[in-house]
């Protein structure tokens, strides 16, 4: 048996060698004896874990996700207050909803995009979802809670099936940032505001140069039916004019003629409306259009994008925005006017080269992707309202990842430090045995509203407390001393151009406010 005590001691080697050991050294062991005590070993070997399938894990994000730094999430959240900000401006109030829908609330609502949904294993009794956008969301919610009227944005996580392109800010996990006008009211005033606050978003932000895509879906729609498109191939035809922003003229129409079955004749008559763009005079031109005055639906949508124009100029936004008959965006439940954002490359800024410094698109003037998108779908809610009441909608939505992904690469460009803190003021001392004197002035300052910090050593050296705040961009030093204890004072030190003053310890908070208003 002391054979057999070996092999257990050498479970992690291979299961052969211990029958090896043990058939040589058992003496005058049975067979049956053996394989019963083979398989103890065996059993030994799988719960201590052997060599043999050993899996070799590698500890990383799952495909199309990231993690992100405190720099990263600073930018981010400089971001996310811009829009923010905007979105209130224009008088807009915030929901949320559960990040996974029913089934059968996401079925149908997105197109050929449907096989991006992630579908989670049913363990409650419900076939639940990931939304893949938070429009749809938004939808069900009117019509479960009867809201006809509401302006809204929502900013949450969505999740999407797709093959990720990391370096190009896309992504399976991602925020989208919606905006959304519900009710009804006259023709174009509420998506011309979607289109205003675009404008101020992308403005505010200083991505580049851009330009703000419209068309309408009806535009689109009579344009199919003018040039001879059946109507049951109108949805899959419009997705593959979609993809004008990625593929040549050629490569679509082949796919239309090829894949989708449209004729020679019909794909080329597209090919002359789709290249047109312009703006209001555009619009003109084609209601006097002989093929597209014919369509009752184009005329309709015509008459808008001028009423549209018109609004826009007084919002004076047209220097940005073109009506384009290119733009098709995908999406089932767009039933009017449709919107895309593009940032144009123009100088350093090139969304390709953020994450690994490769530049795909290095011509001057090149459309990087799209930054945001949106548009009408006035019968989206009725889907969910058990008496189909529509709910006429409008909105826009922040391609924020790319966003993102462009600011981090100007981040990285400039010299300027991003700051990943907020703290006003270091509370340090200049000698040893004051750290219950620093804790309490750091308590109050924090109950004054100060962001305050204090380094968690007893008695920490002065200079490893400055070089702290030269590190992190912390503005200002509270410095305590004997000295300044004995007066009632403290001395507040500008760490950029180390000027000291000593100031009253009661009016220390009022002077830390002033000093940072600005930071």
């Amino acid at each position: 048996m002391a054979s057999l005590r070996l092999c257990a001691g050498l479970a992690g080697h291979r299961s052969r060698l211990c029958v090896r050991s043990l058939r040589t050294l058992s003496g005058g062991m049975t067979v049956s004896q053996i394989d019963e005590e083979v398989a103890k070993l065996l059993k030994l070997k799988a719960q201590i874990g052997g060599d043999e399938g050993k899996h070799q894990f590698t500890l990383k994000t799952a495909k199309g996700t990231r993690d992100y730094n405190p720099k990263q999430m600073a930018i981010r959240e400089r971001v996310f207050n811009t829009i923010i900000r905007c979105f209130k401006r224009h008088g807009a109030e915030t929901i949320d909803t559960p990040v996974f829908e029913l089934k059968e609330t996401l079925t149908g609502k997105y197109g050929e995009d449907s096989k991006l949904i992630y579908d989670l294993k049913d363990q409650g009794g419900e076939m639940i979802s990931l939304y893949p956008c938070i429009t749809v969301p938004f939808a069900r919610y009117l019509a479960m809670n009867k809201i006809t009227n509401i302006k809204r944005y929502h900013i949450a996580k969505v999740y999407r099936r797709d093959n990720p392109a990391m370096t190009r800010g896309r992504y399976r996990e991602f925020y989208q940032c919606d905006f959304d006008i519900a009710g009804q009211y006259d023709p174009m005033i509420p998506d011309a505001e979607c289109l205003k606050i675009v404008h101020e978003i992308l403005s505010e932000l200083e991505l580049g140069d851009f330009r703000i895509k419209v068309n309408d879906r009806r535009i689109l729609d009579g344009m199919f039916a003018v040039c001879g498109v059946p109507d049951d191939k109108f949805r899959t035809i419009c997705s593959t004019v979609d993809k004008l922003d990625k593929m040549s003229w050629e490569d679509v129409k082949s796919e239309m003629v090829n894949e989708k079955g449209l004729s020679e004749e019909a794909a080329d008559q597209i090919g002359q409306y789709v290249s047109m763009q312009g703006g209001m005079d555009l619009a003109e031109r084609l209601l006097q259009d002989a093929k597209m005055s014919q369509s009752k639906q184009a005329c309709a949508g015509l008459t808008d994008m001028k009423q549209l124009f018109s609004y826009l100029q007084l919002f004076q936004v047209t220097d940005k925005v073109v009506f384009d008959l290119s733009l098709a965006r995908g999406l089932d439940y767009y039933t009017g006017v449709i919107f895309e954002a593009i940032l144009t490359q123009n100088g350093p800024v090139n969304v390709a080269a953020t994450q690994n410094g490769v530049d795909e698109k290095a011509e001057e003037g090149v459309s990087v992707g799209s930054v945001a998108g949106g548009g009408r779908y006035d019968g989206l809610v009725g889907m969910f309202d058990p008496k189909g009441r529509k709910v006429p909608c409008v909105g826009v939505s922040i391609g924020i990842e790319r966003v993102f992904s462009i600011m981090e690469q100007k981040a990285e460009a400039s010299a300027q430090k991003v700051r990943t803190t907020e703290t006003q003021v270091m509370v340090a001392s200049a000698q040893k045995n004051l750290l219950n004197e620093r804790l309490r002035l750091t308590a109050e300052l924090w109950n004054a509203g100060i962001k305050a910090e204090v380094m968690y050593k007893k008695n920490p050296k002065l200079l490893s407390q400055l070089q702290h705040c030269e590190d992190s961009g912390i503005p200002l030093v509270a410095i305590l001393g004997e000295q300044e204890l004995k007066d009632g004072v403290v001395k507040l030190r500008t760490v950029h151009s180390r000027e000291e003053i000593d100031v009253s310890r009661a009016e220390l908070a009022e002077e830390i406010k002033k000093r940072t208003a600005d930071v």
